[in-house]
């Protein structure tokens, strides 16, 4: 029991230290939770986070809530779910209630709108390194990475709607599976022996999914 409240605790701790120090929302978030619970506390993998955020995307609410209720769950079952879940929560609500009343104070003040032009090109350099976190163990071969700036591509010149590409993506993912599997191709990573009509394939299909 003392083990389990320890842990719950460290849940609830680690992600009360993330919720007020990530500006710019959940995407911002994803470096310093990669940091916080696959670095120093090891209790995930690189790859787990990021089917994590993955699937915190793909439905609906915030990614940040989504994310650490995941990443809860996957430690410490529904406590932890909790536990991560009021950790990342509560720092924020009561820092947005704090914020709403002052800044409707300082509003108009230009050092309060210089910091936030500050914060906010910030922002943009988080995301792009929390991308490229998740590009390293999303992008595993050549099918992956076609499928990821054909979808980046997609969304800049069609501005399709992010739900539509993720549907596809699903789609596209179970068809592909399936595909390798009758070309004698394995799905997990790791490369199976393929028959010499399927060789001729691997400069596009490569390894992975």
């Amino acid at each position: 029991m003392k083990d389990e409240t320890k842990k719950l605790f460290q849940l609830f701790w680690t992600f009360l230290k993330i919720g007020p120090v990530t500006f710019g929302g959940g995407y911002a978030m994803i470096p310093l939770i990669e940091r916080e619970v696959v670095d120093k506390k090891k209790w995930v993998s690189h790859e787990d986070v990021a089917d994590v955020f993955a699937i915190a995307e793909s439905i609906p609410g915030a990614i940040a809530i989504n994310s650490s209720t995941f990443i809860g769950y996957r430690i410490g079952g529904i406590k932890g779910a909790i536990a991560a879940l009021l950790g990342v929560f509560l720092p924020t609500f009561l820092i947005v209630v704090i914020l709403s009343i002052v800044f409707l104070q300082v509003q108009n003040n230009p050092k309060i709108e210089a910091a936030f032009q500050a914060i906010r090109a910030s922002i943009v350099a988080l995301i792009v390194y929390a991308g490229y976190m998740i590009g390293k163990t999303a992008i595993i071969d050549k099918t992956t990475f076609v499928i990821s700036f054909g979808s980046m591509a997609v969304l800049f010149f069609l501005h399709l709607h992010p739900v539509l590409i993720i549907f596809s993506g699903i789609i596209l993912g179970i068809v592909l599976v399936n595909i390798k599997r009758k070309l004698g191709y394995s799905v997990d990573g790791k490369k199976e022996k393929s028959s010499p009509k399927t060789q001729q394939l691997e400069w596009f299909m490569g390894d992975g999914i």
